[in-house]
């Protein structure tokens, strides 16, 4: 008969070790509990973590009627802001962490053969 030994710390200090090295970039966290959310890093203890957490804020119509003629009157578009809140989470309550993919568009050559031109 053998006896296993469940280390539970190791989850917790890998997790550790990726909030470090993801220190101050912008990544997608996984809850415990299936929440899901993208913020910045700001700062990893042992037991705890410290998440920039982005939310969008739309400008209310009450605030923007001094511009309208910059929004061509009624019915135009509002600005769209975004602002992040400092949050603390437990670092026990993170299942997963993932730094958030951006994708450079590919390059735009406007003549089918891109740049320099064979020769025929």
């Amino acid at each position: 008969m053998t006896l296993v030994r469940h280390d539970y710390n190791t989850h917790t200090q890998t997790l550790h070790d990726d909030c470090k090295r993801h220190l101050y970039h912008h990544v997608t966290l996984t809850m415990t509990d299936g929440s899901g959310f993208d913020g910045i890093i700001e700062n990893v203890d042992m037991n705890r973590f410290t998440v920039l957490v982005g939310e969008d804020v739309m400008e209310l119509e009450s605030e923007n009627i001094s511009d309208k003629r910059q929004y061509f009157g009624y019915g135009g578009p509002r600005r769209r802001f975004r602002r992040f809140i400092r949050r603390d989470f437990p670092l026990a309550s993170l299942a997963a962490l993932a730094l958030l993919p951006y994708f450079a568009p590919p390059p735009y050559y406007p003549y089918p053969y891109p740049y320099p031109y064979p020769y025929y």
